[in-house]
């Protein structure tokens, strides 16, 4: 007789290996990994400043500043003219502010410029009938501006860094709007990020709500 061979038994696995609770488990670890990878993602694309300094900190030469009478404005479509990103002043002010706030990336840096100008500069109205502007530098250097001048400011900055600005203007007040292809849809209307300074609750691209119908005017900036 020939010898056989012991037979061979594959342990079989339990019923609930080969069930719903296999696919349960899956689906888990790969939500899990989902999970972890979004903050990371999320921060890259979305990215926060780190820091909004004082302006002391960021204000470098008072020396250059000298304070003038303020500008009488003749004709509104002459604002755009006295934003002026090439001062020295600005783009300094400008540059240090992002390097204390962020590492990189257009839109951390707008953002650190917009919640320095809305948390460092005291909104201040003019005289009723009247209309005076500051140069931005004095802006800085006092830290109390209307609507338009804050504007000024703002846009000012954000032209120093190379982010193209518009003024707007609607009755009775004035912010800008800022070209920032980067920047995440939620942040945009009609392709533009809107900013308000003086509204200080208001987030990077959030305006006040009675504001985003009413008719405006859109005034390039820069000479």
């Amino acid at each position: 007789m020939e010898p056989t061979e012991p037979e061979t038994f594959e342990e079989e696995k339990p019923s609930w290996y080969k069930g719903p609770l296999k696919l349960i488990l899956s689906l888990f670890l790969i939500l899990l990994i989902i999970l972890m990878a979004i903050p990371y993602y999320s921060i890259r694309l979305d990215p926060e400043p780190k820091y909004v300094p004082k302006i002391s900190e960021v204000l470098l030469d008072q020396s250059n500043i000298n304070l003038t009478n303020p500008i009488k404005l003749t004709n509104i479509n002459q604002l755009g003219l006295l934003v002026n990103p090439k001062d020295p002043v600005i783009k300094r002010t400008s540059d240090k502010t992002v390097s204390l706030s962020c590492t990189e990336g257009k839109i951390c840096q707008a953002k650190a410029i917009y919640y320095f100008v809305r948390d460092n500069i005291q909104y201040v109205s003019d005289p009723l009938g009247s209309e005076y502007l500051e140069d931005p530098k004095e802006v800085l250097y006092t830290g109390a501006a209307d609507c338009e001048s804050g504007s000024i400011l703002l846009s000012s900055m954000l032209e120093s860094i190379g982010i193209d600005t518009q003024l707007v203007l609607i009755t009775g007040h004035a912010y800008l709007r800022a070209k920032i292809p980067d920047a995440l849809g939620k942040y945009k209307i009609d392709d533009w990020v809107y900013l308000d300074w003086t509204c200080k609750t208001c987030e990077f691209g959030e305006i006040p709500w009675k504001n985003i119908r009413k008719q405006a005017s859109y005034l390039e900036v820069g000479n």
